[in-house]
């Protein structure tokens, strides 16, 4: 399949929808949706609402139902990504190529748009006006889902984890744990949000669960990996911080070689999970190559 256009055509619909659900406003008081949307039209890649996308069609749903949990999605990966860069964490200048939150908005407004997207993707998950047609038992399971991956049971533990093992000896073991709970949670639930609106079995939504997994993990270390590797203008961020702030990553553990290797594996793993799926299923298979082969 041409992955290229697909992921064009699938960003093109994320981003009109975001534009239609969070409008820049121009009263006294603006600025917060301003720096909301500084950070959210940024230029991100849009991976988690397109494998939200792709995790329905694999089952024979559509991007129109999970539109607005796809990018309710986008809106909670904003958030983590404002909190991140602030100076108490990983006090990063770049993202995505422009200033980060808090060096345009001061930090401030930075942590109150990031509070504020949080939020708003819970707010765009539950609107009456938003999810008729869809079943409400099903858009209640996919609200607790994403809350799970979201707070301190997913990204937010991934994030503590990070922070305490910085600068100290940690295993593969405590390393795997950080990556599947701060980048693995809700890669996974991205996948498995579109299934599960899509009204799919258990047994279906288990093998893109375990798809998701495994693709979260790859996706992850491809980032310590170019973090390394890869070059700041076309990352739109600096490189080596990892290294700097003695970040636990399995580059640091196992090498480059080493991570590659494991990246790799996973992706076959995650093929694998995903095989008695049709040609519905492209999509996600060609997305898990594109994972550990993007160079941003």
């Amino acid at each position: 399949m041409d992955l290229k256009k697909y992921l064009k055509e699938k960003k093109e619909i994320i981003d009109k929808a975001l534009e239609r659900y969070l409008p820049m406003e121009q009263d006294n008081f603006g600025i917060i949706t301003k720096a909301m949307r500084y950070s959210l039209f940024a230029g991100g890649k849009r991976v988690r609402p397109i494998l939200c996308i792709a995790g329905a069609e694999a089952v024979g749903g559509t991007g129109d139902q999970v539109l607005p949990v796809a990018c309710a999605l986008e809106l909670i990966h904003t958030y983590s990504l404002i909190h991140d860069d602030l100076p108490a964490i990983d006090n990063d200048d770049y993202r995505r190529g422009v200033p980060t939150s808090h060096k345009v908005f001061g930090e401030a407004i930075a942590i109150l748009a990031g509070d504020a997207l949080l939020t708003e993707a819970f707010k765009l998950m539950s609107c009456p006006e938003l999810r008729k047609g869809t079943s409400s038992g099903r858009l209640l399971e996919v609200i607790n889902i994403v809350s799970h991956a979201a707070g301190y049971h997913g990204m937010v533990r991934g994030q503590v984890a990070d922070v305490l093992s910085e600068d100290k000896e940690v295993h593969t073991d405590t390393i795997e744990y950080i990556h599947m709970h701060k980048t693995g949670a809700l890669i996974t639930t991205s996948v498995v949000s579109g299934a599960i609106l899509s009204g799919r079995p258990k047994a279906e939504i288990a093998s893109l669960k375990s798809y998701g997994q495994r693709v979260g993990l790859a996706f992850q270390i491809a980032d310590d990996l170019l973090d390394v590797e890869g070059q700041s203008h076309i990352m739109g961020k600096g490189t080596g911080s990892d290294l700097k702030s003695k970040k636990a990553t399995y580059v640091a553990v196992i090498g480059l070689n080493g991570s590659r290797e494991m990246a790799k594996h996973l992706i076959s793993l995650a093929l694998d999970a995903i095989s008695s799926f049709d040609q519905r299923a492209d999509p996600l298979r060609a997305i898990a190559h594109y994972i550990i082969e993007r160079k941003y």
